[in-house]
């Protein structure tokens, strides 16, 4: 056994820097391969493969691009295009850092995977009971941030669906919308696990 099967455990799939735990099932934590050796979720049992990286080795970097001399491509004919119609006017009246946001906004429901801070990586928490006679349990960071954004992204839909409600009134809305913003002061305690700013938890700016 050398010194990595030691400190990370045997050669499988969860002592491997490419796999990532998102959820647990009956066969215990299951997620997916960052690298995209395997598709879908598996178990961290599985076997390794020859893209195996052990959780203390660090990512390599990427191969320099290798000059190739192409020869000219041909010109393609010229293709007549009907004109695109008029934007919104929606659209047009909106401030430079309106429409940054909605493009944001749209990227995010594109690729709902917020990006851990890359010091958290790999990394564990370890509850540890106060009876010393009982077992503490190790939970992989991964999968806690997971269910902290999923958490995140749910209060900003209960969000949304307030300000929306056609049946609500404006005190209402008010009123609902203070119980979001504590939710959100609550968890700003995680917002270290964050890495882009623009994701954290936003609580009372008044307070």
């Amino acid at each position: 056994m050398d010194a990595e099967e030691r400190e990370y455990g045997p050669r499988e799939c969860g002592s491997c820097r490419w796999w990532r735990p998102i959820l647990e099932d009956a066969r215990g934590p299951i997620g997916p391969c960052r690298y995209g050796a395997r598709t879908g979720d598996f178990p961290g049992t599985a076997p390794v493969c020859e893209k195996y990286l052990g959780r203390d080795r660090s990512i390599p970097a990427p191969a320099p691009p290798r000059e190739t001399r192409r020869a000219p491509a041909a010109r393609p004919p010229a293709v007549h295009r009907a004109p695109l119609p008029p934007l919104p006017e929606e659209i047009l009246a909106m401030t430079r850092e309106e429409f940054a946001q909605a493009i944001r906004d749209a990227l995010r429901e594109e690729s709902p995977d917020v990006p851990l801070a890359p010091k958290w990586e790999g990394g564990s928490i370890l509850v540890k009971p106060g009876d010393p006679s009982l077992q503490a349990k190790e939970l992989p960071l991964d999968a806690l941030f997971h269910k902290v954004v999923m958490v995140r992204d749910r209060l900003r839909v209960l969000e949304q669906k307030v300000n929306a409600h056609p049946k609500l009134s404006d005190a209402e809305k008010v009123d609902m919308q203070g119980y979001v913003t504590k939710c959100y002061g609550s968890l700003t305690s995680f917002n270290l696990l964050f890495r882009d700013e623009r994701d954290k938890f936003v609580g009372d700016k008044t307070g």
